[in-house]
């Protein structure tokens, strides 16, 4: 049978990772796809790299929308990032009746419901195992594997590069500046780790995860976002007192009212196995009403695991390149006519218990007043620890745990507790999820 071509674009860490393990397993996809799936072409400016690593097993150019139009090219994988040129690629690749496979988490999440009409009108299929969770096959999970199921919710650690800084910082006791220099210096973060660390890329994901569970249009605009730039060694180790563990999470849950959609530090009970996710890896917990809690663990980035979403998405297209198009899994789980509109709730509508940290005067009357304002907010307080003042200080940290609560009452009562003339600065607030 005729071999698939596909032609890549971008061949740097990801792309030369799927050029490896195309090659390197060629018998073995061909005996699952059926046929074999050769990389004929590679589109990328640095045109001296490129050469040198296909060692001339495949044509090397550096125009990559003469690729994207080419005949011969059954397949286009884009892994070059971004938002504008590749979407500019994608979608030109579309109208020219190829099927596309990305790990382009930032342009799904963006352009995914324009891309997805485009391939539906063009009878052509978009797949994107890579753009979460890399070498985890959460994608296909979520599509096929909890078909049956009406999803209640997904809780992700999707962002190693956190994860990592705040594993350095409860084990190793670092501040956050301390164990992001470690994360530059081992090559996880950026020098402009902001995507990382401000909740970006996490949200990014999200929005992918939570449109395929929900069967909703991408919205990531509507993605409540908080990092954890602000986390200190003091939260982390009173969380760890009470029994919890801090982990940046993207939480996207079924409401009354719409769909949550949020990232941001949580605290997270040591016993879940999710909280023990540890360094750079991903976990990701999704609660469906039939099977339960399952959680989907491993390595969420790098060469070799994304390049293996990326394989597993091409394997899959040659699998179905011959069936009808009607018949092909939906890019987004539901069928394109069948998409919810269900509303995305936003923020001040969630309802969550806290963690609260305040930092105020040792003297009487104080715990009063702040329990007072919480009553009046309709917040009840579930457990809490008065820290003893340290020698000669007349300051003490008052750490509380809340029932669950609109943030909306939660935010009117830190403001109040803030203007307390006993209360020093600001009042520090992680939401918590017990995770059942």
């Amino acid at each position: 049978m005729k071999p698939i071509n596909v032609g890549l674009l971008g061949i740097g860490t990801v792309g030369g990772g799927t050029w490896d393990v195309l090659n390197r397993n060629a018998d073995e996809i061909r005996r699952r796809a059926g046929r074999a799936i050769k990389i004929t072409q590679v589109a990328d400016k640095a045109l001296h790299r490129a050469k040198k690593i296909t060692g001339k097993k495949a044509k090397v150019v550096g125009d990559a929308f003469k690729l994207v139009r080419d005949a011969q090219i059954d397949i286009v994988v884009e892994l070059i990032g971004g938002y504008s040129i590749a979407k500019e690629l994608v979608l030109e690749a579309i109208r020219n009746g190829k099927h596309v496979v990305t790990a382009n988490k930032a342009l799904l999440a963006t352009h995914g419901t324009e891309i997805f009409a485009a391939a539906q009108k063009n009878g052509v299929m978009v797949a994107f195992e890579g753009s979460v969770g890399g070498g985890i096959p959460i994608i296909k999970a979520l599509r096929e594997g909890l078909a049956a199921n009406r999803i209640e919710w997904i809780a992700g650690i999707i962002n190693g590069t956190s994860n990592f800084i705040l594993s350095e910082m409860r084990d190793r006791g670092l501040d956050f500046a301390a164990a992001l220099g470690e994360a530059q210096r081992r090559g996880y973060a950026e020098a402009d780790p902001s995507f990382d660390i401000e909740g970006v890329d996490a949200a990014h994901k999200l929005t992918i995860l939570s449109a395929l569970a929900f069967g909703i249009p991408m919205q990531l605009k509507k993605c409540f976002r908080e990092g954890i730039e602000k986390l200190t060694r003091a939260d982390i180790g009173y969380a760890e007192e009470l029994g919890y563990r801090i982990k940046l999470l993207g939480i996207t849950r079924r409401a009354a009212k719409g769909i949550e959609l949020r990232v941001h530090p949580t605290l997270v009970p040591a016993r879940r196995l999710l909280a023990n996710v540890e360094g750079v890896m991903n976990g990701i917990l999704v609660k469906g009403d039939a099977v339960g809690p399952t959680l989907y663990y491993g390595a969420g980035a790098g060469s070799q695991p994304t390049a293996s979403a990326v394989v597993a998405d091409l394997i899959d297209i040659t699998r179905l390149i011959t069936a009808d198009p009607g018949h092909r899994v939906p890019h987004l789980a539901f069928q394109p006519d069948q998409l919810a509109d269900t509303p995305i709730l936003p923020i001040g509508e969630v309802e969550t218990s806290c963690y609260l940290r305040l930092r105020v005067l040792d003297q009487p009357g104080v715990l009063a007043d702040i329990t007072r304002i919480l009553a009046g907010s309709k917040i009840s307080i579930d457990a809490m620890v008065q820290k003893e003042p340290g020698k000669g200080e007349s300051r003490v940290d008052i750490v509380m745990l809340t029932h669950r609560a609109l943030e909306k009452n939660v935010n009117q009562a830190m403001a109040k507790i803030e203007k307390l003339s006993t209360v020093v600065g600001k009042v520090t607030r992680i939401r918590l999820e017990e995770l059942l």
